[in-house]
């Protein structure tokens, strides 16, 4: 990889699916209002199929990228959880394991220290 200086994982993405993009939208508000998120990203428009209560589903969700610290990560899916509208949430932590230099100075001073 040659993207940049190697972080380890000090840097990871919290994945979570909502059922809308205002949903998201305000889960992300939320999230880098109280720095325990430096960026979040939403893309809309994804197609999940699980089963739930013994049928398979097939929903539209929005699926919400939290950017932020490894250290900080409990607390941010705590502080997601607290307004994510489902009764079961996903909250999947995914290392990030380098990046650019820049990109990820900035990050740092976007979050809670």
């Amino acid at each position: 990889m040659s993207a940049g200086k190697q972080t380890g994982s000090e840097f990871v993405f919290i994945y979570t699916p909502l059922p809308s993009r205002e949903a998201a939208e305000k889960l992300a508000e939320a999230l880098v209002s109280a720095r325990l998120a430096a960026c979040v990203n939403i893309y809309a428009d994804v197609t999940s199929v699980y089963e739930w209560k013994g049928a398979v589903q097939k929903e539209a969700e929005t699926v919400a990228f939290i950017k932020t610290r490894r250290a900080l990560a409990e607390e941010a899916i705590a502080a997601a959880r607290k307004m994510h509208p489902y009764d079961v949430p996903a909250f999947l932590v995914l290392p990030i394991e380098g990046g650019n230099q820049d990109y990820l100075d900035w990050a740092r001073g976007q979050v809670k220290a």
